[in-house]
């Protein structure tokens, strides 16, 4: 099996040398932060996927775990709890025992991109661990894309036009193979402090997942 058939990218990933030029940079600043691709969190047999940009720096990059860390996770964490898709207590650390329940959560790109902008081609080089993550997923029937980057992803790794499926907050599309896709404006602390993703907004969204699940 090639690293691009696989759902997680290794720990010592040579692909984009930019993101590992990156991943060393802060790995001799922080030794003691993960710095490394992240892996997705939860368990294939989830029904649904949530899919981030990329780690942040100070988040997912620092403890190893999607979302885990930063304010982004405080509000998605909390907004999975209240909808049900959790079990345990978030404590921001990936040791704080918390499970997903019925959800697994990736990125995108799974290293830690400088400025948190990954190029074009980083997130076409990154998306064969996507593709493989989604097919390994046997009971997948919802897919929650956080921003732009993220749904064109999903997209791509379903061999879907672009055209076919315009990104919107609180938009959901039927992209095939009783697979829907659902669209958010990413949950971080400028998007909420900008009033562009209010909490409100972020919980209709899951209030819509939840109701197709079910």
């Amino acid at each position: 099996m090639s690293r691009l058939d696989a759902a997680e990218a290794p720990r010592d990933c040579q692909l984009c040398p930019r993101l590992v030029a990156y991943r060393r940079a802060n790995a001799a600043a922080h030794p003691d932060w993960f710095n490394a691709p992240v892996p997705s969190f939860g368990k294939e047999t989830a029904r649904l996927l949530i899919v981030g940009l990329a780690p942040g720096v100070q988040g997912a990059n620092r403890t190893g775990r999607p979302f885990t860390g930063d304010y982004a996770g405080d509000l998605l964490y909390a907004t999975l709890r209240d909808f049900g898709f959790t079990k345990g207590t978030y404590a921001a650390r990936a040791d704080d025992g918390l499970e997903l329940v019925d959800a697994m959560i990736t990125n995108a790109i799974r290293c830690v991109p400088p400025q948190n902008k990954p190029t074009p081609a980083e997130a076409r080089t990154c998306l064969g661990f996507l593709t493989a993550r989604m097919a390994a997923m046997p009971r997948l029937g919802a897919v929650l894309a956080l921003g732009r980057i993220a749904h064109d992803a999903v997209l791509s790794a379903r061999d879907i036009k672009r055209s076919s499926a315009t990104f919107d907050h609180g938009a959901a599309h039927d992209i095939g193979g009783g697979l829907h896709l659902f669209d958010s404006y990413h949950c971080s602390r400028y998007n909420t402090n900008t009033r562009r993703l209010t909490e409100a907004m972020f919980r209709s969204v899951f209030a819509d997942i939840r109701k197709f699940l079910d």
